[in-house]
């Protein structure tokens, strides 16, 4: 069981995490100056805040990035947004917070 404000093991990526990755993929793409072909999420962790932090590990083309995105409560009205990534990942690499 994960404590509050910890973050829970590692799942594999479903079409729901897929759909966030999707609808931040411009964003990610200007934060790490370059366009992907392929951004697939592949695995990830959450967390519960006020809202959710989603760690993703996600495949770009014959890279790994990992992502934090921060989805909103849905009463804000607000979008996810990239909260910060990490570049040069491997697929064995574990997703940790960052």
């Amino acid at each position: 069981m994960t404590m509050p404000g910890g973050a829970s093991e590692v799942k594999d990526a479903d079409a729901e995490i897929q759909k966030i990755v999707d609808g931040v993929k411009a964003e990610l793409e200007g934060k790490v100056g370059k366009n992907f072909s392929e951004c697939k999420a592949i695995s990830y962790r959450s967390q519960l805040v006020a809202g959710t932090n989603y760690f993703v590990k996600v495949q770009v083309g014959d890279e790994y990035i990992h992502v934090r995105i921060f989805v909103p409560l849905p009463h804000t009205g607000e979008a996810p947004s990239v909260h910060s990534f990490q570049a040069g990942k491997s697929a064995a690499d574990p997703i940790e917070y960052f």
